[in-house]
């Protein structure tokens, strides 16, 4: 259940109100829900279709890249005047955001290749460079920077990976510990069936 319904339904519970109608499209604005701007933009029997996400099939833009927005909302246009460009703050589109190629500072549209070596870079369509991936994409945010990181006190050594201490022992957890605190068994284990 939506949040925004949820809160309706928490309002109308207190007021004793059996009938509630919920906007579909409601649409969050610039302004605060419950003003009087968000009220105007989402006037009752005001529908507006829903913003449709369309799915990315393979991330071209990572972290770290340099991009261009090319979608601005201008308002006021006439001739010889570009208009007056309005802020909006709504979800970014994917599709809207373009790569900068680093070898002329202008917007291209890129596609994956193969190297002689055999890596997968992106080239850029426009002008047929290499447009290398950022090492900031390449770290986990989780993990520090290998680059950076010095050992601390309660860091295992690399000699202590290296060394095989486990011997693999066909026991069960009882003869483990038997064998290791010297405990003689003279009885033997009943068989057990599992049905």
């Amino acid at each position: 259940m939506p949040r925004l319904t949820q809160l309706y339904l928490a309002a109308a519970s207190r007021h004793n109100i059996k009938e509630i109608t919920v906007n579909r499209h409601y649409r969050y604005v610039m302004a605060r829900p419950g003003t009087i701007q968000a009220q105007i933009a989402n006037l009752p029997g005001r529908s507006r279709p829903p913003v449709i996400v369309q799915p990315i099939k393979e991330w071209k833009i990572h972290l770290g890249d340099l991009v261009i927005y090319n979608c601005y909302k201008y308002v006021g246009k006439m001739e010889g005047y570009r208009g007056t460009m309005v802020a909006s703050e709504t979800p970014l589109d994917y599709f809207s955001v373009a790569l900068v190629d680093p070898s002329d500072s202008q917007p291209t549209d890129i596609q994956f290749r193969y190297t002689e070596a055999g890596d997968r870079v992106r080239v850029s369509k426009r002008t047929g460079r290499i447009i290398p991936i950022p090492a900031k994409a390449l770290l986990n945010p989780d993990e520090p920077d290998p680059a950076k990181y010095t050992d601390q006190p309660k860091d295992t050594s690399v000699d202590d990976v290296g060394k095989k201490t486990f011997k693999i022992q066909y026991k069960s957890v009882e003869q483990d510990l038997m064998d290791k605190y010297n405990i003689v068994e003279t009885r033997t284990r009943a068989k057990t069936y599992w049905y």
